[in-house]
């Protein structure tokens, strides 16, 4: 990217050179003093995602039609084959919770952290295996912000209909175990 080719960003940058000079990416390549840390992909912008903030007690995905970018502490999920309505239905089962639960750190206040490394842990069915039916409940439970909805139906597609007891008393055998 040319500095100069956006005006109104170069002089923003110039006039706070001082400080992005000082830093870590800046010093170790001072001729792109002005390069983000993060590598910004632009066309992420128009293509819908589901954003996942990186500290909360339960796992939250939010749907972004494609107005917005993820920035710090904000974990995003795209996808070509998914309606991510139905994933985002998924992900807010207590079942996709209890992967994170085995993973991810547990900071103070039983917060978690719902980092890449932890969220890649997470398996989920093939979009295709998954019925017409199911993938019109998901993405209802997810509309509606109903977890109890998105764990029945994800026990169904995991196969732990025999589990359900652990999974419906609003949150994981883990998670009771800290409270």
């Amino acid at each position: 990217m040319r500095l100069s080719a956006y005006p109104r960003l170069e002089k923003y940058f110039t006039d706070n050179k001082p400080h992005l000079a000082k830093r870590h990416v800046a010093v170790k390549a001072p001729v792109n003093w002005y390069r983000t840390i993060d590598k910004v992909d632009a066309s992420l912008t128009a293509r819908q995602k589901l954003f996942i903030p990186d500290m909360r007690l339960t796992i939250h995905p939010v749907l972004d039609d494609g107005t917005t970018y993820p920035h710090h502490n904000l974990y995003y999920v795209v996808s070509d084959t998914w309606d991510l309505r139905v994933l985002g239905g998924l992900l807010l089962s207590r079942v996709a919770q209890a992967f994170i639960e085995a993973y991810a750190v547990r900071m103070r206040g039983g917060t978690l952290r719902f980092q890449a490394q932890y969220l890649r842990r997470i398996r989920v069915p093939r979009s295709a295996d998954i019925s017409v039916h199911d993938q019109n409940e998901l993405a209802k439970a997810f509309d509606k912000r109903d977890v109890d909805a998105a764990t029945s139906i994800a026990l169904r597609l995991y196969g732990l209909e025999d589990f359900s007891d652990e999974f419906t008393l609003g949150r994981t055998a883990r998670s009771s175990d800290t409270q």
